[in-house]
C-alpha cells in the first residue's frame, strides 16, 4: 500500500466545504486509516479513530513530525504551488521538530505564554471586542466573521506579540490565506513572514513586555529565525482556529433548540457550548502531520514510510465507535495529544469564551439570517465562510468633545 488504488475523497473544494461528514463516512468505511486527496495531485494517509489517533500521536519512536522525510515532496511529485506547503513544509519551529530539538522550541513557546496574565488577557479581548462590536452595532446587521470573529483573535495576539497597529491587518490577511490553503497560500506564507520578521527587528531595538521579546531573551538562545517561525506557528495555529471556535461556538448557541432560552445561563451555558464544539466541529479538521520513520502497521493499516499521515481532528470526535461520555468529556483530539499537544488551549479558550459573551451580552435579541452556511475552503481548518446576523440596533455613542490645550479662561 504505497499510493491509493482507486478514487479517494477529497477534503478540500466545494463539496467538501458544504458536507465534510460525506467524506469523513467514506475515510470511515475505509477503516481507522485511509486514503484521501488534500489538495490537486496531494494524497496523504488520514487517522479517522480516535483510539488509532492516540496510538499514533503518542508513539514518537515510529512517527517523525519532520516533513523533510515527505517522500513525494521529495521526489518532485508534489506541486510546486500547491497550497497545503504553506501548512506541511518544514520550517525550524517546534511543529516540524522531534525529540531534543522540540523540546527545547517547546519549553521556549511554554515559558513565554506562561508570562501572559490570562485574567489580563480577558481584559484585552473584552476590550477589542467591544471597540469590534461599536462599529457594527448601530446597522442592526452585520457578517460576523469578516466584522468580528476573524479580526477579534489578531488583535489580541497582536498585542501579545508587542505588534504596532499597521501589522494587525496584514497579519490577518496572511493567517486566512495560509491555512485557507488556497491559490494564494504561499504569498500569504512570506507575507506572514516578512511581517514578523520586521517585528523581531523592531524588537531588538526597543524591546517590550511583550511575547517576541521574552522569545528573544530566552535562555535557550532561539535564533532570529527560530524566533520567527515560532511566531509564525503561534500566530497561525493561535487566530483562525480561535476565531473558528468563537463562531462556531456562537452559531451553536444561536440555532440549537437544546441551548434555546438558556442564554441568561451565562458562562456556563456558553463554556458548554464551546465543549461541544471541540467534539462536533473542531476548529483544526485535519492536521498534525506525521511521518513514519520505517514501514509500518496502524492498528492493522499498513503505513509506509515518507507518507504524510493526518489526524483528522473533526473526524475522531464524531464517530460513531466512540463511548457516549457527553460533550463534557475532554478526550476530543481538537488540541491534538501526546508530545504536540497545542500548548495555548487556555489562552485560546479565554479568547473564545471572552468573545461570545461580549457579543452576547452586547447585540440584543441576535439571531442568524442564513439557514445553512459552508465552511470555508481547504483541508486544514473547519469555520463557518461567514456568519450573517441581525439584531435590535443601538444607537451610535457620542462621540467625545477634543480635549482643549489651554489653561481656565
Amino acid at each position: 500500500m504505497t499510493q491509493p488504488t482507486a478514487a479517494v475523497p477529497r477534503l478540500y473544494g466545494p463539496d467538501f466545504a458544504l458536507r465534510p461528514e460525506d467524506a469523513y463516512q467514506v475515510l470511515r468505511a475505509a477503516g481507522p486509516v485511509a486514503w484521501a486527496e488534500i489538495a490537486p495531485g496531494v494524497t496523504a494517509l488520514v487517522v479517522t479513530s480516535h483510539r488509532a489517533a492516540i496510538t499514533l500521536l503518542h508513539d514518537t519512536a515510529t512517527y517523525s513530525k519532520d516533513s523533510r522525510s515527505w517522500a513525494a515532496l521529495n521526489n518532485g511529485l508534489v506541486p510546486p504551488d500547491s497550497p497545503v506547503l504553506a501548512l506541511m513544509a518544514f520550517r525550524p519551529s517546534l511543529l516540524y521538530a522531534d525529540g531534543e530539538a522540540h523540546r527545547r522550541l517547546r519549553e521556549a513557546m511554554d515559558h513565554c505564554l506562561a508570562r501572559i496574565s490570562l485574567h489580563a488577557l480577558r481584559r484585552t479581548t473584552q476590550t477589542h471586542a467591544t471597540t469590534l462590536i461599536e462599529r457594527i452595532a448601530p446597522a442592526g446587521q452585520a457578517e460576523l466573521m469578516a466584522d468580528y470573529a476573524d479580526t477579534l483573535p489578531l488583535l489580541v495576539f497582536a498585542d501579545l506579540l508587542g505588534c504596532p497597529a499597521e501589522f494587525s491587518a496584514r497579519m490577518v490577511t496572511a493567517c486566512q490565506g495560509m491555512i485557507n490553503a488556497g491559490a494564494t497560500a504561499a504569498q500569504a506564507a512570506a507575507d506572514l513572514a516578512q511581517c514578523l520578521a520586521e517585528l523581531i527587528a523592531l524588537r531588538h531595538r526597543s524591546p517590550g513586555r511583550d511575547v517576541t521579546t521574552w522569545m528573544l531573551d530566552h535562555s535557550h538562545r532561539l535564533s532570529d529565525e527560530e524566533v520567527l517561525h515560532q511566531l509564525v506557528v503561534l500566530v497561525g495555529a493561535g487566530t483562525i482556529p480561535t476565531a473558528a471556535w468563537l463562531a462556531s461556538g456562537l452559531r451553536l448557541l444561536l440555532t440549537d433548540p437544546a441551548y434555546a432560552g438558556d442564554l441568561a445561563g451565562g458562562a456556563v451555558t456558553v463554556r458548554r457550548a464551546m465543549e461541544q464544539v471541540l467534539w462536533t466541529h473542531s476548529p483544526m479538521a485535519n492536521f498534525s502531520a506525521h511521518y513514519a520513520r520505517h514501514a509500518t502497521h496502524l492498528h492493522g493499516v499498513p503505513v509506509p514510510p515518507g507518507v504524510p499521515v493526518l489526524i483528522s481532528h473533526a473526524a475522531t470526535g464524531t464517530g460513531t465507535a466512540l463511548p457516549e461520555t457527553g460533550y463534557d468529556n475532554r478526550a476530543h483530539l481538537a488540541w491534538s495529544a501526546g508530545p504536540h499537544r497545542c500548548p495555548a488551549d487556555s489562552h485560546a479558550a479565554v479568547i473564545a469564551q471572552t468573545g461570545i459573551e461580549t457579543v452576547l451580552d452586547q447585540l440584543w435579541d441576535l439571531e442568524p439570517t442564513a439557514a445553512a452556511v459552508p465552511n470555508r475552503p481547504g483541508p486544514f481548518h473547519q469555520c463557518p465562510a461567514a456568519m450573517p446576523v441581525r439584531f435590535r440596533p443601538r444607537p451610535e455613542k457620542p462621540t467625545a468633545p477634543a480635549a482643549t490645550t489651554g489653561g481656565p479662561a
